[in-house]
């Protein structure tokens, strides 16, 4: 169903619409994308971008909505948004997820989701999942992993688009536009949105760190200038991609079943760099979308620059000492 008034016609002159049809177009492969949408203002304006687009684009788009179960009325709040949305001729398939989540609630929920979006990308057979994550969620990314003492890689934040180990592309075309933008948007076109109750939650670290860039705001920090160095730290991070890269094809070997990584070569290269190799093959053997933690990394590094370490497990690998080579395999 087109919806044919004024607020279409001005979210069609807006820059973010131009912006995501310009990223959708950069990424098409079979023209079918599977939107993800929380019900909260953000992930609303990116469905009334993508209802507005398939209107002028031969794009099709399939538009879920994760109930994780972890809240007393997700299911119900699940439903409004599909009301909602329904409302405007867009469809809504919820997604609902059957194991119970108790503790490391924000991390475990997360995976979930994806990976329930994941598998509903490859029954509509699309390529791509697009997400809202945009400027303030950046912000709040960068000073998470800043508290974690993240390094270059955790530092320069989310891309505009990643690749799940399935292949699915997870697409972030708003990272250069803030909330209240997609706010606006959702407001003008739906005429009302939700609020997420668990984002009032202290016992989260992202609640805590929203505030705290609240409050930094008001003390005169300068979020722009934050978003600068995020953009320059990325621009670090491709030049290390690359050399990366380079070594890689020098002295690690992908087979079936394992990984070797040749020690003697692998100890000439700097910290970063190494930090980097074992973070990609743990990224290629385990299928996770999220590496491990840098200072797990960095142990297993040492230890087994020191020899004092022959066998160990980080992210579902395996890791195993056989002379001056290194073994990699999956541990389940």
């Amino acid at each position: 169903m087109k919806t044919k008034n004024s607020s279409v016609t001005r979210l069609k002159d807006d820059n973010i619409y131009l912006k995501v049809k310009s990223v959708l177009k950069k990424y098409k492969k079979n023209n079918s994308f599977v939107v993800g949408v929380s019900g909260g203002p953000d992930s609303l304006g990116l469905a009334a971008l993508c209802n507005i687009i398939s209107h002028n684009e031969r794009y099709k788009f399939f538009f879920a909505i994760v109930d994780h179960g972890i809240r007393k009325n997700s299911g119900k709040e699940a439903l409004q948004v599909k009301k909602l949305l329904l409302n405007k001729g867009i469809k809504l398939k919820i997604l609902k997820n059957r194991k119970k989540i108790k503790n490391n609630i924000q991390k475990k929920a997360r995976d979930a989701r994806y990976k329930l979006l994941e598998n509903f990308c490859k029954k509509k057979g699309a390529k791509s999942l697009i997400v809202a994550h945009h400027q303030d969620d950046q912000v709040e990314t960068f000073l998470i992993r800043l508290s974690r003492g993240s390094g270059v890689e955790g530092l320069s934040s989310m891309q505009e688009m990643t690749t799940f180990k399935s292949g699915i592309r997870l697409i972030r075309p708003l990272l250069d536009f803030k909330k209240s933008h997609l706010n606006n948007i959702a407001k003008i076109f739906f005429g009302k949105t939700f609020k997420d109750p668990s984002n009032k939650d202290r016992k989260f670290l992202r609640t805590n760190i929203r505030l705290l860039r609240k409050n930094l705001s008001n003390k005169g920090i300068d979020f722009e200038k934050i978003i600068r160095s995020i953009k320059n730290i990325s621009s670090t991070k491709e030049a290390i991609d690359f050399y990366v890269a380079k070594s890689m094809k020098k002295f690690v070997k992908f087979e079936r079943k394992s990984t070797i990584l040749n020690l003697i070569q692998f100890q000439k290269e700097p910290q970063e760099i190494r930090f980097r190799i074992i973070n990609n093959i743990v990224k290629n053997r385990s299928k996770s979308y999220y590496p491990p933690r840098s200072k797990k990394v960095l142990n297993l590094i040492s230890g087994f620059q020191n020899k004092n370490l022959r066998k160990c497990t980080l992210g579902g690998c395996i890791f195993e000492r056989k002379k001056s080579f290194l073994h990699v395999s999956k541990e389940f």
